[in-house]
């Protein structure tokens, strides 16, 4: 699969961005986001607006001492829970869109999390990507770390899931909603078109904001592109199995249209990478061999995936995590089934928060 990919180098940037960040308890976080903005390169008119979102671990203090006296950076803090019918996380973004405004109505604007680090070149790359394609709406894709057990066999799964199933050329050059794909780590818009489909309010109750607003501007005759960040962009969005856990099952009740569609994907993906494994081990003759076959093509199909997102070769651990793809399924599911129930309960929270916006 060709993914077009962020390069550096190029003219500078002279239109004005704007970068928002929503921070809630980002204290650890956040300085080393901050750092890198600040060693940005190639972008003449670039501000910064951090939003501390009600944060109780002194994410303000720890956002003051890495700014310094950067004065293209702006610190703004909220205490007031969302309104109803908004999430957390496009609360927080509304807001800093409705700051970023009061600077230009013109530009890129580019939402950034805190767990997100950016080389030099990086957001100069993103804009003039997404002028280059002509978009609305560039999706730049961060290569996603994991550490521990638990991520290597979830996270890898993130970009596998479109690009063993996407032709993202084709996705790429049509407006067909389904086939939108995007990552709310990295967002970059044409400021005027994220205006004239309503910004984050029109997807205000959305848990999955990033693919919602994606395809809101599909529909409304927009464009879309996807591009992999490689070794410009990376994140680590969990740091234990307990975090990675809350949140997958924050937001996966909401895949694939409810719990019927989530039933199908979850029958289809167990009968794909279960039943090959079992005949590979338990089988004789030629249904061994087709069995070993159709594992050999998964193994395969997620080290191209993680080749597509880091853009370099797999590495060790990548090799050992293909090797476990069954598992990483069976983990997926039972993330699912997780959230599932945790739904219809009316227990799901994040980062102390509740996500049952009604």
């Amino acid at each position: 699969m060709a993914l077009p990919r962020l390069r550096s180098g190029g003219d500078p940037v002279t239109e004005p961005v704007t970068v928002c960040v929503p921070a809630r308890d980002e204290a650890h976080q956040l300085p080393g986001l901050i750092a890198d903005l600040r060693a940005q390169q190639g972008i003449t008119g670039l501000r910064v607006l951090i939003l501390d979102d009600g944060s109780t671990d002194g994410t303000s203090a720890a956002a003051r001492a890495a700014i310094g006296d950067d004065d293209r950076f702006r610190l703004a803090r909220n205490d007031t829970d969302p309104a109803p019918g908004w999430t957390g996380k496009t609360a927080a973004c509304a807001r800093l869109a409705a700051l970023a405004a009061d600077l230009t109505d013109a530009g890129a604007l580019i939402f950034l999390d805190a767990d997100v680090r950016l080389a030099p070149t990086a957001l100069a790359a993103a804009v003039r990507a997404l002028r280059s394609a002509r978009a609305d709406l560039l999706c730049p894709w961060p290569r996603q770390r994991a550490e521990s057990p638990a991520e290597w066999l979830v996270q890898p799964l993130l970009c596998w899931s479109w690009a063993s199933t996407l032709p993202v050329a084709l996705a790429d050059r049509t407006r067909r909603p389904s086939m939108a794909v995007a990552c709310g780590q990295f967002l970059v818009f044409d400021a005027a078109a994220y205006r004239a489909v309503g910004g984050h309010a029109a997807v205000a109750d959305s848990v999955t904001e990033d693919l919602a607003i994606a395809r809101e501007l599909r529909r409304r005759g927009r464009r879309t592109a996807l591009v992999a960040a490689g070794p410009l962009a990376h994140t680590r969005m969990y740091r234990d199995t307990s975090e990675l856990t809350e949140g997958y099952t924050r937001w996966l009740w909401s895949a694939y249209g409810g719990p019927t569609g989530s039933l199908a994907v979850g029958s289809i993906a167990a009968l794909a990478f279960w039943v090959p494994p079992l005949a590979a081990l338990c089988g004789r003759g030629r249904l061994r061999r087709i069995g070993v076959l159709g594992y050999g093509a998964a193994v395969t199909g997620r080290l191209l995936a993680r080749s597509t997102e880091t853009g370099g070769p797999p590495g060790r651990a990548d090799v050992v995590a293909a090797l476990a793809h069954p598992l990483s399924v069976a983990a997926y599911l039972a993330l699912s089934v997780r959230s599932h129930r945790a739904h219809r309960a009316g227990r799901l929270r994040w980062k102390n928060r509740s996500l049952e916006v009604g």
